[in-house]
């Protein structure tokens, strides 16, 4: 079935208009935006899911639809990293995950605007455009870590960016993106090596962090519990348990 998602998502993207022809909208302030886009890729994944798995429920950014209480639920976000796609940057992506039986089945990524298209099945690996994906083995001092401050949530900005300073004098460099479900994807795929956010939603991390596992990495919440991929939550994300084991413990030492 994974085939026909994908299918499904490349044919979404072809409604990520340019730029310059969306209409944008605000969420709650500048730093929370929805466009046109957004609302046409989540309605056409929603319609032709729905057919492909009658009776599923869905859990979706856009409208805030969280029907979870079916056997198969799809995870969505039409498009992470909306304001990256909105100022023309290269890292946003399509996200869909097939949550069933208490985990992440399948799950598929796709950034249009770089070609790169993450793919998980749980227990037969990770890909990237067809091709197997594995994380680094890179230690802790030579990682590079993806994070973003918490631009929804600005009041916890002190302390997340004294975390990131710590981070950041321990490992290699940092980075940030501005979009969740890549940079977890480039974590993968080994181009990176650790992820920090202090809250995400659901639709950002789901897709993602099974095409992570499947590569080999780890994830938790801020506090080293498993993530439950139906929930928002804060999230960790690193190559290997060393690496994440040490994330979480200076994460720890700052967080309120």
């Amino acid at each position: 079935m994974i085939e026909k998602v994908i299918g499904i998502v490349r044919e979404a993207a072809s409604l990520m208009l340019q730029p310059e022809q969306i209409e944008i909208k605000q969420k709650g302030g500048f730093e929370n935006i929805v466009t046109s886009a957004d609302i046409a890729v989540q309605s056409f994944l929603q319609e032709k899911l729905s057919a492909l798995l009658p009776g599923c429920g869905f859990i979706c950014e856009e409208g805030d639809i969280a029907d979870a209480a079916h056997e198969y639920v799809w995870i969505i976000d039409p498009i992470d990293g909306t304001a990256n796609y909105a100022r023309g940057a290269d890292q946003c992506a399509i996200c869909v995950g097939l949550y069933s039986k208490g985990a992440m089945q399948q799950s598929v990524v796709f950034l249009p605007r770089t070609g790169e298209l993450f793919q998980a099945e749980r227990g037969k690996g990770a890909r990237l455009n067809g091709r197997s994906i594995h994380v680094s083995d890179r230690g802790f001092d030579n990682a590079i870590m993806c994070t973003a401050m918490p631009v929804y949530y600005k009041e916890q900005a002190s302390w997340c960016a004294a975390a990131i300073h710590d981070v950041f004098m321990q490992c290699n460099d940092i980075r940030r993106l501005g979009a969740a479900a890549p940079e977890l994807c480039y974590v993968a795929m080994g181009r990176f090596d650790m992820y920090f956010e202090y809250r995400l939603g659901a639709w950002d991390f789901a897709a993602a962090s099974l095409i992570l596992t499947e590569a080999g990495g780890l994830l938790s919440d801020l506090n080293g519990n498993p993530l439950d991929p139906t929930k928002s939550s804060g999230v960790l994300a690193a190559n290997s348990r060393a690496n994440l084991d040490r994330l979480t413990s200076i994460i720890s030492q700052h967080k309120p």
